[in-house]
Formats: structure tokens, sequence, C-alpha cells
């Protein structure tokens, strides 16, 4: 592992960060109703805090509905039935905020600030139901809840409903895949194989992060307008959060810069090992070859040819002994004897 391996490795690895980072904000949206960073994370709102029937503000409505339940008979449709119905009721909020896992209610205040009070419980696959949720389905004056809505408005719901959960399967394995992205990125830091892997699955993250961002952007763009459309008459109005958008797309930059620096890192900066440049050169120098020689002392260390005091006896060799050989005196001239290592 070297110090340029590190630094070729902390770019990538903080995009992925980033990426997670921005995911989570996706996901904590509209889930706690006692965090204003929560409340400000949503897809959708509808704001109902100027919701007019039959030419009457909310509360004249609220104040007919419980006065005279009779004036429903002459309402204009099915809908402005429901909703007068329901507003009599109290079971309509100012304003509902739509996230990934459930939705945040409340009031809308005098100085015109929205102020969440109220959050469902996180729920997998959720899609929110304004006809539940406002409490339409319990007019007794409507035989039949299909009758409530418009038909334009009725097929944006049920689209919603259904594209709404592979949203949420397509940002649960984003999240899913980059956090693993996170984790085998620690072993991109010892070898080119690990980035090459860690960017594999960085593809997978970016493939879902996009597809769950273009999905939510392009599904609430329409379901906002057709919402508009339809509701206009009554004052309610619905709006795309911006927050949560931000952070979506912010996920799917990150995600789509990480394949490339995580590319990158497999293709260059790879680990030094120790026989790598002047390690190497180093160590060549300071082995040995597997034939060389050196020089061995020699047994007449205390000859007078030498430097000696007294002539070293000469070594007894059994063969010359026997045939009489005389052994030749060291010459200082001849070359050295050496050994073989």
């Amino acid at each position: 592992m070297s110090l340029g391996r590190i630094v070729c490795i902390a770019f990538p690895y903080a995009v992925t960060v980033g990426a997670l980072v921005s995911l989570i904000f996706v996901g904590i949206g509209s889930t706690n109703s006692k965090s204003s960073t929560d409340n400000d994370l949503y897809f959708f709102r509808a704001d109902l805090s100027n919701l007019t029937i039959s030419g009457t503000s909310l509360l004249s409505a609220a104040e007919s509905a419980l006065s005279d339940l009779t004036s429903r008979s002459d309402a204009d449709s099915a809908l402005e039935s429901a909703l007068t119905d329901a507003v009599g009721k109290s079971n309509i909020r100012d304003f509902y905020d739509i996230g990934l896992w459930g939705y945040c209610s409340g009031n809308k205040t005098s100085d015109g600030k929205y102020v969440v009070d109220y959050c469902t419980k996180p729920k997998a696959e959720y899609a929110f139901d304004p006809v539940e949720v406002w409490g339409l389905n319990s007019s007794s004056a409507d035989s039949a809840i299909d009758d409530i809505l418009p038909t334009s408005l009725k097929d944006a719901l049920s689209t919603y409903k259904a594209v709404s959960k592979w949203m949420f399967i397509a940002y649960i394995i984003a999240f899913a895949a980059t956090a693993l992205e996170l984790i085998v990125g620690i072993f991109a830091i010892c070898s080119r194989m690990g980035s090459f892997i860690t960017s594999l699955i960085s593809g997978v993250a970016f493939l879902f992060t996009a597809a769950a961002s273009i999905t939510a952007t392009a599904l609430f763009a329409v379901y906002t307008g057709v919402f508009n459309s339809d509701l206009k008459q009554y004052d309610i109005h619905g709006s795309m959060g911006k927050n949560i958008f931000v952070a979506t797309w912010f996920a799917t930059a990150f995600a789509f810069a990480g394949i490339f620096f995580w590319l990158m890192s497999s293709c260059c900066c790879a680990a030094r090992s120790p026989y790598h440049g002047n390690h190497r050169r180093n160590r060549v120098m300071a082995e040995k070859a597997p034939y060389t020689y050196e020089r061995v002392s020699t047994p007449y260390g205390n000859s007078p040819y030498i430097g000696g005091s007294a002539p070293a006896p000469a070594p007894v060799d059994p063969y010359t002994q026997h045939h009489n050989v005389p052994m030749q005196p060291y010459r200082s001239d001849a070359y050295e004897p050496f050994r073989h290592v």
C-alpha cells in the first residue's frame, strides 16, 4: 500500500459517501414530525388551507356542514359532497406532505408557515390515497368510492400507486448497492482488482439511483399537473418538493462520478510492491548471484611471504605423503584460492 494509491482511492470513495448521504436524505423525508430537516423533504405537498366548497371557505364549509347536512345534496359533484362531509367531521388538515415511507400533515399559520404535527409510521411501498386519508369514503352521500374523484385524477392516482412501488424498490436497491460499494471500496486501496470490482458495484448503484430519480421526478410532475387541474375549482393546490429532488439528483450525480473515478483507479495508481522501483534496484544490488566467489583465508596466514613472522607448517595430505610428492610453498603471485558459494 502506498500513499499514491490511498490518494487515488480517496476521491471515488468521497463521492460514494456523498451518494449514500444524499439517498439517506431522500429516505428520511416526511418521517419525523419533530425534525425540521425531515419536514422539508417531501415529494409532493397537497395544500388544502384555502379549500373552498360552493363559494365558501374551509371554515364556513365546516360550519355549514355541521349546521345543515342537507346542503350536501346541492353539491355540484360527488367530490364536492364528500369534501363537505369530510370538512364537517374535521378529517381534512391544512396540508399533506408525501415522502418515500409515508406522509406528514399539519396546519398553516397566519404568516404562511407550514407546521407539521403528525407523521405516519414508515411503511414500505407507500402510496398516498387522498380518498382514504381525507376521509372521503366515509361520506354517506356517495354510493361508490370510484365516483368520488374525476376520471383523470383517478387514473393518475392508480398510476401513482403502481409506479410508486417500483420507485421504492429502486431506491432500496440503490441504497444497498451504494453501501456495499463503500465496503468493497476499502479493499480497493490494496489492489486495482479491488477497484475494478468496486466499479462494477458502482454501476449497479448508479443504474438504480438514476432510475429512481427519473421515476420520482416524472411521476410527481404528472401527478401534480392532474391534481391541480381537477381540484383547482376547490382551491386545492399541489406542488412538488424542492429539497428532496435536489437530494435525489445529487445522489445520481455522485453515483455517476463514482463509476468514472473507480474505473480510473482500476487502471492506474497501482499499489507499490517491495520489488518496485528503487526498492527493487536496491535489493538486486544487495543480492548475490548464484555463482559468485569469495576469497577464503589462506592456511598460511603466518607465512613470511605475506607478512607472517614464521613459516606455517605445511598441511599433511595423506595422498602426497604416500607418493612422496613435495608440497609446493605458497606463492604470493599465484592465483588466490576461491570457494564456490
